[in-house]
């Protein structure tokens, strides 16, 4: 199976923005990747369900929504309607995680966990069966740009393992620092989806770049 791209809208030309999505509609990336951050959970502030809206009714490939915000359950019923395919919520914003990956379920979305990088994986044993999807963060959460952490390694191999010893369908997708060189070594450790931003938006040729990611 190919590696699944998910590109970072953050990293996108939000004065052309329809332009970049028209790449990324003409491209092999398999979704889209939106950063919704709220100022509190982390410390940036980036857009909302108006956007959301805005791409979900010109890009083509599916929208993996991350909220990286306080009390994200209050916004599921708003994510389904804005056109998410995947609602991540963060494990260390979420009080009742087991009633919100239901909630996201039964508005129809896959429901995505978060862990901040000093979050352990050991922390989503009781709800790994439930899960479509654990997003691994390879940097503090917040801005772009910033040192993949090399943990992250060892922690794609535990997640790898809870998953297999536990029968859960969850994908891995990993999200921060993902370029020429992490990539591989993320991939060859068990992961599924590749989270670019810079790298990919920055590219020269960035339909290249996905292709490349998806390759591997």
């Amino acid at each position: 199976m190919a590696t699944l791209v998910s590109p970072s809208l953050l990293a996108a030309d939000f004065i052309n923005l329809q332009k970049d999505v028209d790449m990324i509609n003409r491209s092999e990336a398999d979704w889209l990747h939106l950063d919704v951050m709220d100022g509190v959970f982390v410390p940036n502030i980036s857009f909302g369900f108006p956007v959301i809206e805005a791409v979900a009714q010109v890009c083509e490939k599916p929208l993996d929504v991350h909220f990286m915000i306080v009390k994200p359950e209050r916004y599921v019923a708003q994510a389904a309607k804005a056109g998410a395919m995947m609602m991540n919520v963060h494990y260390e914003a979420c009080t009742h995680l087991n009633r919100t990956i239901h909630e996201i379920h039964e508005a129809g979305m896959k429901a995505g966990v978060t862990l901040n990088p000093s979050t352990p994986v050991s922390m989503l044993e009781d709800v790994i069966e439930d899960v479509d999807m654990v997003l691994l963060m390879s940097v503090n959460p917040g801005f772009g740009g910033q040192a993949f952490i090399e943990n992250t390694i060892k922690k794609v191999k535990r997640l790898r393992s809870m998953i297999a010893s536990s029968g859960s369908g969850a994908l891995i997708e990993v999200d921060g620092g993902v370029q020429a060189e992490t990539a591989p070594r993320l991939v060859e450790a068990g992961v599924d989806v590749l989270v670019s931003g810079s790298y990919i938006f920055k590219s020269r040729h960035p339909e290249e770049t996905i292709r490349s990611l998806r390759m591997l």
